[in-house]
């Protein structure tokens, strides 16, 4: 009878432990890696939440701060209104400089009219002026006259494109015959309409 003869490979075993414990170590450092990385995240997370809480309660505090503020300007007086700054923004870019006007109708007027008083209202130049009255000279050629160069002057036209006449009325002044009338000097787009003479 023939012998049956096996062969058996001790170093087998040994490399089937040696392959076992590669993989779990593997699986270890995979599983340890991702816990790591995984408290790291949790971490920077915390952190980005925790300045963000931290700036929006900053940010409370400063709004809160803003509308006690606000009160106390409305209490004191010195609060501006949307009105206040829109006419604030108003006299900046529509102001007239009276001072180069008054001088231009200083220069504008002669010996032979005068003007009495002036008033602004709704952005209507009121001049009020009187003349004497002369059988020689027609008055209202005076007024005309003094009307077209007061147009003339661009100290005044800048402001005052429309310059008319009003009214007018005879009137005695110790015993001398005068004329008063009435110029109006009216700025571009007014919507006024035309008063009536006397």
């Amino acid at each position: 009878m023939k012998q049956l003869y096996y062969k058996i490979n001790l170093n087998k075993y040994g490399e089937l432990k040696r392959k076992i414990e590669q993989e779990k170590r593997t699986f270890q450092i995979t599983a340890f890696s991702f816990f790591f990385f995984t408290v790291i995240l949790t971490l920077i997370v915390i952190l980005l939440n925790g300045n963000l809480n931290k700036k929006l309660e900053n940010r409370k505090q400063l709004l809160a701060k803003i509308k006690n503020e606000v009160k106390a300007y409305k209490v004191s007086g010195e609060y501006l209104s949307k009105k206040d700054l829109e006419r604030l923004a108003n006299i900046s870019t529509q102001r007239i400089f009276w001072a180069k006007k008054l001088v231009a109708l200083a220069e504008k007027t002669n010996d032979k009219i005068a003007i009495t008083h002036f008033s602004f209202k709704n952005n209507v130049l009121s001049l009020y002026g009187i003349t004497k009255v002369d059988k020689k000279q027609k008055e209202f050629d005076l007024i005309d006259n003094f009307i077209l160069q007061l147009k003339n002057n661009k100290q005044i036209s800048v402001d005052f494109p429309e310059i008319k006449f009003v009214k007018s009325r005879r009137d005695f002044e110790k015993d001398v015959e005068i004329l008063r009338f009435q110029i109006d000097c009216i700025p571009q787009n007014h919507g006024t309409g035309r008063r009536k003479g006397v």
